[in-house]
C-alpha cells in the first residue's frame, strides 16, 4: 500500500462512517462540523455541488482543526488541485477518468477513485490506487457485487457510497474489503437548513456507537 492510501487508511479508521454533504450555506458549515466532531466523527465529505462548497470547506479547516476534511465529486485534475489548495486531507470522486487517475497517481495527495465494475477497479489498481469508492454501491449491484468483486482484487479496499443510510450501514462496514462508508443520512438537508444541530450530533453518535 502506498503512502497515500495509508493516509487514507488512518483517516477512515478513526471514522469509517463518513457524512457526505452537499451544503447549500458556507455559514452552516462549521456548527455543522462542530454537530458531528461532538458525535464522535472526525471527518466529512464536503461535495463540490454547490457554489458554497469551496467556502465551506475551507472555513471547516480554518476552524475545525480536528475534522478531516474531504473534497467530494472531484470530476477534473483541476478540482483535485483546488481540493488540496483548500487544506482538504483528502478528495473523492464518483467515477475515475484516465486523465484524473493520471494527475492524481503523479501526486501525493490521498485519492479515492470511483468505481463501478471490474473494469473500473482495474484501471484504479494499476494507476496505483488501492482504496477506491464504490458508487453508487446499492445500484451498482450492492454487496454481492462487492464481495465479487473481492474476488480478483483481495488487496483492494472499498468506501461504499449511495444507498448507504442507517439501516444498511452495520451489513456494509461488516464486509471484509470494506473501511467505510459514505452516506447523507447523517446531516440531512433539511437539518442543516434549519440548524438542527443536536438532532445531527445524536445520529452521529448513533453511527459511531453501532460502528
Amino acid at each position: 500500500m502506498s503512502a497515500r492510501d495509508d493516509s487514507l487508511m488512518q483517516i477512515v479508521k478513526t471514522s469509517p462512517v463518513i457524512p457526505v454533504i452537499t451544503i447549500e450555506r458556507a455559514d452552516d458549515a462549521v456548527p455543522l462540523a462542530e454537530a458531528l466532531l461532538k458525535g464522535g466523527i472526525a471527518t466529512i465529505e464536503i461535495a463540490l455541488r454547490t457554489p458554497a462548497a469551496v467556502d465551506a470547506a475551507r472555513a471547516v479547516v480554518a476552524k475545525v482543526p480536528d475534522m478531516s476534511v474531504g473534497i467530494g465529486t472531484v470530476l477534473t485534475p483541476q478540482n483535485l488541485a483546488d481540493a488540496k489548495a483548500m487544506g482538504a486531507r483528502y478528495a473523492l470522486s464518483p467515477g475515475a477518468t484516465p486523465e484524473l487517475l493520471d494527475a492524481a497517481a503523479r501526486g501525493d495527495f490521498p485519492y479515492i477513485p470511483g468505481v463501478a465494475t471490474a473494469s473500473d477497479v482495474m484501471a484504479a489498481v494499476v494507476s496505483g490506487f488501492s482504496v477506491l469508492k464504490f458508487f453508487p454501491a446499492e445500484n451498482a449491484g450492492g454487496i454481492a457485487a462487492l464481495r465479487a468483486l473481492g474476488g480478483p482484487f483481495p488487496s483492494t479496499r472499498f468506501c461504499p457510497t449511495g444507498g448507504i443510510n442507517e439501516k444498511n450501514f452495520r451489513t456494509w462496514l461488516a464486509e471484509p474489503n470494506v473501511v467505510a462508508v459514505g452516506g447523507s443520512w447523517l446531516a440531512p438537508a433539511a437539518d442543516i437548513a434549519a440548524g438542527r444541530w443536536d438532532a445531527i450530533t445524536a445520529r452521529a453518535k448513533a453511527a459511531t456507537s453501532a460502528a
